[in-house]
């Protein structure tokens, strides 16, 4: 029964194994794009399912035990926390990590290279529009691709031209 809660391999590895891959899989999405959870496509998915799958050995290494997962879960947790509240108190640290607003239309004009930099397709834009209620593109006056994956639409005022 010892086994089950006994890690197979040293506490201080398992510890070091889940924070090498908590922040490794937090730089790799972080510069992958600012597509909201809410906005992922079956691609995305299937990557997310693939990398949980191909990281999960470097988690737990040889060591299948019990007690050894709910270390590593702990250290992926705590390592979640300790980012929230850094980046919640350093705006460098959240400017990193989370990255920065991008302007993608100003007063009906697109801004082709900034979308395609994100990987903003105009059907994407254009579905944004439709949410925020403007009528099209000329209607405009700033859509900002948000940190959180969220394009934001404020319209021209009702009677500026």
């Amino acid at each position: 029964m010892g086994h089950l809660w006994i890690p197979d391999i040293p506490v201080w590895e398992k510890i070091l194994r889940s924070v090498v891959v908590y922040l490794f899989i937090l730089i790799a999405l972080r510069f992958t794009g600012k597509r909201q959870v809410g906005q992922l496509t079956p691609f995305d998915l299937v990557v997310l399912l693939i990398l949980a799958n191909v990281v999960q050995n470097a988690i737990i290494g040889n060591d299948n035990s019990l007690g050894g997962g709910l270390l590593g879960a702990a250290v992926v947790l705590a390592m979640n926390w300790a980012v929230v509240a850094a980046t919640y108190r350093f705006k460098s640290l959240r400017r990193l990590m989370a990255g920065e607003p991008t302007l993608l239309v100003h007063n009906g004009k697109i801004f082709h290279d900034r979308m395609e930099r994100e990987h903003i397709t105009i059907d994407d834009l254009n579905a944004a529009l439709r949410k925020s209620g403007t009528g099209g593109m000329e209607k405009v006056r700033y859509a900002v691709l948000e940190e959180n994956g969220q394009i934001s639409v404020i319209p021209k005022a009702a009677d500026s031209r």
